[in-house]
């Protein structure tokens, strides 16, 4: 039987939500700020009356857990805690930074990426991440929030930067990072589709959790003694 996992990313200014059956992955997408409660629930909609489907004839339903703008990670865990207990259905929770990080592999096909997200404040939401055997990003250290100025990352291989944050701190991103960065998606979004790849993987592990367990995760608070 196929496994058909819905997936919602709305973390960032992108907004987007994908239906994944069988390996095949269909998705809607718009870049809309602070439009995203207005969008997503038409986004979902339109999926499953494509693939003729109700939302009690899927596996599970994933979504991007941030971090990322408060109010747009809590959307995301909102529409995705509604539809589950509506219909008794597990959740998989993914790291939008890892879904950034699938995304840039997808595009490049280089084997390491340096996530950044913009965070405000002057700080970035950073990740280090490099592809496994199966060509999904596997995280290197810990996801964290901090000053632009102080990201760690190892310091052989060649690297994509990728995220809103290589952007707004260009040049102290690439001052921390020295000359391992060989080339940068700075416009890249984390996307539901990306969501949805991971989503498969951890749910064929049965790395699953309850409706009610599915909330954001900021960083913010809880990696402040790292910085």
């Amino acid at each position: 039987m196929a496994t058909r996992i819905l997936a919602i990313e709305t973390a960032t200014a992108a907004c987007s939500a994908a239906l994944y059956i069988d390996g095949d992955i269909q998705e809607r997408h718009a870049l809309a700020p602070r439009q995203h409660a207005a969008l997503i629930l038409p986004m979902i909609e339109s999926l499953l009356v494509e693939a003729g489907l109700q939302p009690g004839q899927l596996d599970a339903i994933a979504f991007g857990r941030g971090p990322g703008s408060f109010t747009g990670v809590r959307i995301a865990a909102s529409a995705v805690q509604g539809i589950a207990l509506g219909v008794g259905l597990p959740v998989v929770a993914v790291s939008t930074l890892a879904a950034l990080a699938n995304g840039a592999l997808r595009e490049t096909g280089e084997q390491g990426i340096l996530t950044a997200l913009d965070a405000r404040m002057d700080e970035v939401y950073w990740a280090v991440y490099q592809a496994g055997a199966n060509r999904l990003p596997g995280l290197v250290g810990e996801e964290s929030v901090r000053k632009p100025e102080s990201v760690e990352m190892p310091t052989v291989g060649n690297w994509v930067g990728a995220g809103s944050g290589w952007e707004r701190y260009a040049g102290t991103l690439a001052a921390s990072t020295g000359e391992h960065v060989v080339r940068l998606l700075p416009d890249l979004e984390p996307r539901a589709h990306d969501v949805a790849m991971l989503a498969a993987d951890k749910f064929s592990r049965n790395e699953v959790i309850a409706p009610e367990a599915a909330v954001p995760v900021y960083l913010r608070d809880n990696v402040a003694r790292e910085n």
